[in-house]
């Protein structure tokens, strides 16, 4: 077991190799396949994006509606592939991790490969638990997303497997 605290950076990341499990403590941001799309439209306007990509971790996650007395709701990963054909771009603007669920494409794993940057599963199925790792969460942009709209978390011992490390090792392989 690895306790990282973000933000994680190149020389965090450059001891973890594919299959050790890590326990996140800090700063993740949510963002799945729409909120990409949006992310990415902004950049081909060469407009600022709402987040610092440098040394961050994206979660993909649509979390459920809060429960009453609750600060955030099941927090399950969403299958990462969705989000591929974003991907590669922002490990290159400095993004250090991802997490999600299920395999990545070849240029996925190339990108952080070249980025010397990490891909992390969560336990799908486990959202509940994951949830509950959440301290704080923040509304960072595109609030009419819903779900899907990025906000920044506050976790503490947030649980991930490294799935493919800085040099490409692939636990799905």
């Amino acid at each position: 077991m690895i306790k990282l605290q973000t933000p994680i950076t190149k020389e965090k990341l450059s001891v973890l190799k594919a299959g050790d499990l890590v326990y996140i403590s800090g700063t993740i941001y949510t963002a799945r396949d729409a909120a990409h799309k949006r992310l990415s439209e902004m950049l081909d306007r060469n407009e600022t994006l709402p987040l610092d990509l440098k040394d961050a971790c994206i979660y993909y996650v649509g979390p459920t509606p809060t429960p009453k007395g609750k600060i955030f709701g099941s927090a399950g990963p969403t299958t990462s592939l969705r989000m591929d054909m974003y991907t590669p771009r922002m490990y290159e603007l400095g993004m250090s991790v991802s997490i999600g669920k299920g395999y990545r494409s070849q240029e996925v794993v190339d990108s952080i490969k070249s980025n010397q940057a990490a891909y992390m599963v969560a336990i799908g199925g486990a959202g509940a638990l994951l949830g509950q790792c959440v301290k704080s969460a923040q509304l960072v942009a595109f609030e009419e997303l819903g779900a899907e709209a990025i906000q920044k978390l506050e976790v503490v011992d947030f649980p991930a497997t490294i799935a493919i490390d800085k040099e490409g090792n692939n636990l799905y392989e």
